[in-house]
């Protein structure tokens, strides 16, 4: 084999959901990408729709990330590695991974300092101009490619990603034992926040939602306590936690939410909403309360797989919807169609 050809077995085109302009999606036929230095290449077996990815369908960007040029969407992939590029060592093929769908530059000030999250020069799946994994292989540094043990499926290896969003949370607001923490949200994040609370140590884990649905999975997930927010306000409950994980992205849930924090608290802004959070001001000075946003992650992949391989964490429970390549539209817009969605999944293999 020359170099950086392909195994025989590989097809020389691919599948690929692509996005044109707002709700105009293709499948198209695209080469398959040859795996560089230090890369893999992955065939993808299972995408999470997130959010962003249904903003993006809709409207063509996020804030300053503007779709430009036809791009992939989907950054919540895991599949089998299934070639090597040159000096590619840290996986052999047939090895289940999950993709962390953002590789930094590696040597910015963020990067030496462990908070490569904020790169500002990272490459990450779906964010224009980068292409995401809605396709049926993926190229990426192997870095980036975590081995997932033989216990899991590829469906629980793509949904890492969201359980490392939960895991970053937890981590920025320094959940441990004998913690009282409130979930506001009860969508794919706030349920994986819930459970990774819990497994941190966290005594007590209340959850706020204006669907049934969702409250009842919170509490099989391990919430001690729900709100459904509809008909109660959070401010009667009394209840007054050490940790707020704010995973709705409303500004006004947030406001009223950080009201409730406990003096010397810490309320960590998850959910991405308004542009602006009107801040109680007078609470959070008078009770010290530390206000923290989060952006993706860093280096939570290991401990979100150990995670999930001890069951602590179960991302089966969140898949309510699975779409093969050519239905991708339909998954990007299940939530709009159905109140039950959670988490919607994309499996490119045919068949």
């Amino acid at each position: 084999m020359t170099a950086n050809a392909l195994p025989a077995h590989i097809p020389d085109t691919m599948r690929a959901a692509v996005l044109h302009a707002p709700k105009d999606l293709r499948t198209e036929e695209r080469p398959v990408p040859r795996p560089g230095p230090g890369q893999v290449l992955v065939r993808v077996e299972a995408v999470g729709i997130c959010g962003s990815d249904v903003h993006y369908y809709e409207h063509g960007r996020i804030g300053d990330f503007v779709v430009r040029a036809p791009m992939v969407l989907g950054h919540e992939p895991g599949g089998t590695v299934v070639a090597l590029g040159p000096g590619a060592t840290r996986h052999r093929p047939g090895q289940l991974v999950s993709l962390e769908p953002g590789v930094p530059c590696g040597t910015c000030a963020q990067c030496r300092h462990g908070r490569y999250n904020l790169c500002p020069e990272v490459s990450f799946y779906a964010t224009p101009p980068v292409d995401g994994a809605l396709c049926e292989y993926v190229a990426i540094d192997e870095d980036f490619a975590h081995a997932v043990p033989g216990t899991l499926t590829a469906e629980t290896a793509a949904l890492l990603e969201p359980l490392s969003v939960g895991v970053w949370a937890a981590r920025k607001g320094r959940i441990g034992p004998g913690s009282r923490v409130l979930v506001t949200g009860a969508g794919p994040i706030g349920l994986v926040a819930v459970q990774t609370a819990r497994a941190f140590g966290a005594t007590e884990v209340v959850v706020t939602d204006i669907a049934p649905q969702r409250l009842d999975l919170a509490r099989q997930l391990g919430a001690t306590g729900t709100v459904d927010v509809r008909g109660t306000r959070l401010a009667a409950t009394g209840y007054a936690p050490d940790v707020l994980l704010e995973c709705s992205g409303v500004p006004a849930v947030a406001d009223e939410a950080i009201r409730t924090v406990g003096r010397a608290g810490r309320a960590v802004l998850v959910g991405m909403g308004g542009d602006t959070v009107p801040l109680p001001l007078a609470h959070v000075q008078n009770f010290e309360i530390e206000v923290t946003g989060t952006f993706r992650y860093a280096n939570t992949w290991p401990t979100a797989i150990a995670l999930a391989a001890s069951g602590e964490v179960r991302l089966d429970r969140l898949v309510t919807h699975r779409y093969g390549l050519e239905e991708a539209g339909q998954a990007l817009t299940a939530a709009a169609r159905d109140r039950t969605t959670i988490k919607p999944l994309v499996c490119p293999l045919p068949g």
